[in-house]
């Protein structure tokens, strides 16, 4: 690429005959040296520019990409710890049951056996009964023989 110091060094061979006006091609060329020059510098801050965004935007697609890593990482450890909670529950609620049907079943066995300990009663109490009439009824003998003797 031509520079503008190219430019403004350019010499042209004179000529004597037919040729430029050796004022006017130095005019030109420093009218075009000055445009050429604010050209250049524009074009070069423009391709600066152009660099340090293009590092940008590589800065912003990596961050991009990190973050959406770190949102699929989150995602993924939030399912995880919602499924370890769901089995936990499940095993909570699993020993819960279990639980109280251990201990309906015990008390089943202790209803069973008070009904048992009810009907041991009972009984006894019906032979107690039995052997008070009995004991009744020979005191009553008794008194009936003891006043038969009175009389």
């Amino acid at each position: 690429m031509i520079t503008p110091l190219d430019i403004e060094n350019k010499k042209f061979s004179k000529q004597m005959m037919n040729g430029y006006s050796v004022e006017e091609v130095d005019d030109f060329l420093d009218d075009l040296t000055l445009d050429y020059t604010k050209n250049y510098k524009e074009a070069t801050e423009l391709r600066s520019k152009v660099e340090e965004l293009t590092q940008s935007l590589e800065h912003y697609k990596n961050l991009e990409a990190t973050l959406q890593n770190t949102l699929v990482m989150a995602q993924k450890t939030a399912d995880d710890v919602k499924n370890v909670a769901k089995q936990q529950a499940d095993q909570i609620l699993n020993e819960a049951k279990g639980s109280a049907q251990k201990q309906a079943s015990e008390l089943d066995n202790e209803i069973l056996a008070k009904k048992r300990e009810l009907e041991d009663i009972k009984k006894q109490f019906d032979i107690y009964k039995a052997k008070m009439e009995s004991l009744l009824i020979s005191q009553l003998e008794l008194l009936k023989d003891i006043n038969k003797d009175d009389v």
